[in-house]
């Protein structure tokens, strides 16, 4: 393929990005680019170019090495709920802008220790994007034809004009606003979208080559598993490989936290701190998929091509061996998406840490104009914009001086083992509070000198003289100082190497100066709210320690240089708001200056913040044993603070459940007034009915009919057996009531008694026309009371005749053998039971709401003694709210 035809499809590709970055930016609080999948994929970001070509060169040449790169993020996952989360916690609090604002500000805003940060994250990066320069040059020459031209000089190189495109995007999008604190929407959605890419085309190749070019997965297997050193690929060659792998997989577990690039999307780019519980498995689940074929597509081109070309770019070779330029295409799109998503990502946190740490505190602060706000505003993103343009071209230069002779995983490797260097004073320093600056400073310091000695050197060495001596050889011919087997440590790979022996001491000195030297007030304050940032978060303003003499007028000329008069008016007032201070308040205390340093920190970070407070502000030291006074005080009105929330949570609870109690005894007492009510109506009615009848009858002289005066008597009947159920119903309830019932256990058979409770209400759903049947023929024994539970029984189905509609209803009776009960039924397909009736039902004096205006026959009392009776049996009673239509009543009877 021409080179022209190359380079516009890299232009056309990155317009497109740019116009995805675009929408995205215009868009910003859309659902579409603020979700848990975005932010998943925007993590990928750690698939760069290492992942696309240099895991199938190790895997390649040394089997099954390549996955260790990959393990230690996948356990790093599950702790981010824990560990990133808490990070996430306290960068937004104190709106962090960079992993180096992060550590500089946990050690109380140490300028130093944000630049040795700064310094250490740039050594550590610039290899890694000289590596993606490196990918993105030897894959446009194998892309490109024979008869295309070959570059001779920087001017015509087609690598540097793509870093010069690359560095436009990154300061088109990253340097939009000063404030580096605000999230970068365009640039996170163009990296989500560049994962889905590089996923997808990774996968068709993977597809291509297992299952086009060879017979499958298998088929691979079979044919390389024939060659000499098959076994050493696929396996673990003794505990000198275990211990390369332990520490390989360590390496690449810090680094999915300490990389700028990772800090940047994972925490700066955090929306809601719920979107981890998404990502936690479906980051591992890329990584997973991106994988899938990296052996496979290994073997395939050691088996094609024999060792004959370079081994880490089998995905564009073998395509383009068997003539298929569209698919090699599609995989260099891939490649350059992940050079891309890497490259952008990691410039714009290196230029806010340049800006931020080095240039702005070092010797720019006092450039800033006052009253223009716009123009320091233009001033900071220049400065960023010039770093981006910096850190590629510098990355270029690197590329061509060393990158051309090391292979892209070593590459990789040395930029994971620099950045390393943070993990002591990063992970230690959020879980104990006696780290200290001083110890982080050495810490890091002598870890990277290690590091420089051990891996840096040897191979800056070999690339200038072209020999190993020095690697041989030792410093100044001492064996125990040989770079790569140091103090005769000799069975590890180099990076895993300088990895043991720089971490070790790196976390030696950081915890023996913690612990000998102790950090001042500032320090000690911003531990204790790090360590503890849950309890710190309500009142972390109140928990500063500080002393001195400032004034708010003098604080706020400060503010006014950056942020303009109208937003520093209006930030100061709503801090006087929010402690409820006078508008014309003179001095200033620990909390405005807090206030001040963090607005301060998103436009020119916080170690710059703080030198600018610190000039306006006369600040006393403060002893060691009057900060821990003051936090313990603090400690304590936290505590105090806690406990009488919870006291207020109890009182409150308390107060709801006394209005539910209160609410409920006056509905009980409605509902009583409303019960006795209807047992008055109930007994008043058949009396009123028995008079009556009687007082015809009493008048009579022989006159009446013989037929009517038998109907008289019918009705005279008829109400004394109503009256008499009444009252049987009333004592009945009053006997359960207190307990002065007794029951008449006998074993018996359930079939039996069902079909005589059947038998005894049969008449009166004959006369409605409705179907009464028992759906169950086996036969069952129990022990059980059978008058009581014919009562039961009896009940129910009267009440479903009631609510049925006749010539229609249908009323069935059945039961089931549960685990130690048995289990009976009583459904209709009548009106069924309101939902707001159906927890009150059995209620003592509960009656539905429509009982007043439709009244049923009866006292009420059915269910409540039906419950009684069914629970001195020690069963259980409900309503099934499954069913839709009707009612179905259920009780239990246990099986002894």
């Amino acid at each position: 393929m021409n080179n022209y035809i190359l380079i516009i499809i890299i232009v056309s590709y990155l317009a497109m990005l740019f116009y995805v970055a675009f929408l995205a930016e215009k868009r910003k609080k859309s659902k579409w680019v603020n979700n848990p999948y975005v932010y998943t994929l925007s993590l990928a970001v750690y698939c760069s170019a290492w992942t696309y070509y240099g895991s199938v060169g190790i895997a390649a040449n040394s089997g099954i090495d390549f996955l260790p790169i990959y393990i230690g993020p996948v356990i790093a996952a599950p702790l981010w709920i824990i560990v990133l989360r808490k990070v996430i916690r306290i960068s937004n609090q104190n709106k962090i802008s960079s992993i180096a604002d992060f550590i500089s500000l946990r050690y109380g805003n140490n300028v130093f220790l944000g630049a040795l940060v700064t310094v250490i994250c740039l050594f550590g990066t610039l290899p890694y994007i000289s590596l993606q320069l490196k990918a993105v040059s030897e894959t446009f020459e194998i892309m490109a034809d024979h008869t295309s031209y070959v570059s001779t000089n920087i001017l015509d190189d087609s690598t540097f004009y793509v870093a010069l495109l690359l560095a436009i995007f990154a300061t088109f999008f990253g340097t939009q606003n000063a404030d580096a604190s605000e999230k970068h929407t365009g640039i996170i959605a163009s990296v989500a979208f560049e994962s889905i890419l590089k996923l997808v085309f990774f996968l068709i190749i993977g597809i291509y080559i297992t299952f086009y070019l060879f017979d499958g997965t298998t088929d691979i297997y079979n044919q390389i598993s024939i060659i000499d050193n098959f076994k050493e690929l696929t396996s673990l060659n003794g505990l000198e490989d275990g211990f390369n792998w332990l520490f390989l997989i360590s390496l690449s577990f810090m680094a999915i936290f300490l990389l700028p690039r990772q800090f940047q999307v994972s925490v700066l780019e955090n929306n809601r701190e719920k979107y981890l519980k998404k990502a936690i498995w479906l980051f591992p689940l890329y990584l997973l998929l991106f994988n899938a074929f990296v052996i496979f597509i290994a073997w395939a081109g050691k088996l094609t091509f024999d060792g004959a070309v370079n081994s880490e770019y089998y995905t564009l070779l073998l395509p383009l061996e068997n003539g298929n330029s569209f698919l090699a295409t599609l995989v260099f799109l891939g490649g350059f998406s992940a050079v891309i998503s890497m490259v952008v990502v990691s410039t714009l946190a290196l230029s806010i840490m340049v800006s931020n740490n080095l240039i702005i505190p070092y010797g720019f602060l006092d450039k800033f104009i006052k009253n223009q706000p716009e123009r320091n505003a233009k001033y900071i993103k220049n400065i960023r914009r010039i770093s981006i343009f910096t850190i590629i071209i510098i990355a270029y230069f690197f590329y061509i001086l060393f990158s051309k002779q090391l292979s892209l995983y070593s590459i990789g490797l040395i930029s994971f083992v620099i950045i390393a260097q943070l993990a002591p004073s990063f992970f230690i320093g959020l879980f104990w509070n006696r780290g200290s600056s001083k110890g982080a400073i050495i810490g890091i310091i002598v870890g990277f000198c290690i590091t420089f000695y051990t891996l840096i050197l040897p191979f800056t060495l070999v690339a200038y003289t072209g020999t190993d001596t020095f690697t041989q050889l030792g410093f100044n011919g001492i064996e125990a100082l040989k770079p790569h087997a140091l103090f005769g440590i000799d069975f590890l790979s180099p990076p895993a190497h300088a990895f043991f022996w720089s971490i070790l001491f790196n976390l030696l000195c950081y915890l023996i100066f913690s612990i000998i030297t102790k950090g001042n007030y500032r320090e000690r304050n911003y531990a204790e709210m790090f360590v503890d940032s849950n309890n710190f978060k309500a009142l972390q303003d109140s928990a500063l320690v500080w002393k001195g003499e400032a004034y708010v007028a003098d604080i706020k000329s400060v503010l006014v240089r950056f942020l303009g008069e109208k937003k520093a008016s209006r930030a100061l007032r709503l801090f006087f708001t929010k402690y409820k201070l006078p508008l014309d308040t003179q001095l200033a205390d620990a909390r405005l200056i807090n206030f001040s340093e963090k607005l301060l920190t998103g436009s020119i970070g916080s170690a710059s913040a703080k030198i600018l407070i610190a000039k306006v502000v006369k600040e006393e030291q403060i002893s060691l044993i009057e900060v821990l006074r003051i936090l313990e005080e603090s400690k304590e009105n936290i505590v105090s603070n806690k406990i009488l929330l919870e006291k207020s949570d109890e009182l409150s609870q308390l107060s709801s459940k006394l209005k539910d109690a209160n609410k409920e005894l006056v509905i009980k007492d409605k509902q009583k007034d409303e019960f006795l009510d209807t047992v008055a109506h109930e007994l008043k009615t058949p009396i009123t009915g028995i008079r009556a009848a009687t007082e015809l009858l009493m008048d009579d002289e022989d006159d009446m009919p013989t037929e009517i005066k038998k109907q008289f008597l019918s009705n005279i009947l008829q109400d004394s057996d109503r009256l008499g159920r009444l009252i049987n119903n009333i004592l009945d309830f009053e006997k359960l009531e207190t307990g002065r019932l007794s029951l008449d256990i006998t074993y018996l058979d359930i079939h039996e008694t069902i079909n005589k409770a059947i038998a005894n209400t049969q008449h009166i759903a004959a006369k409605k026309g409705i179907t009464l049947k028992l759906n169950n023929v086996y036969r069952f024994k129990l022990d059980y009371d059978e008058d009581r539970i014919l009562q039961v029984l009896m009940n129910l189905i009267s009440n479903a005749i009631k609510f049925c509609e006749p010539e229609i209803g249908i009323i069935e009776v059945d039961y089931i053998l549960g685990n130690n009960e048995l289990e009976i039924s009583v459904s209709d397909n009548g009106k069924g039971v309101p939902n707001e009736d159906m927890d009150y039902i059995f209620d003592k004096f509960y009656q539905s709401q429509h009982q007043n205006t439709i009244k049923p026959e009866g006292s009420g009392l059915g269910l409540a003694i039906t419950k009684q009776i069914v629970e001195k049996h020690k069963g259980k009673i409900w309503v099934d709210k499954t069913k839709k239509t009707g009612a179905k009543f259920v009780f239990t009877l246990p099986i002894s």
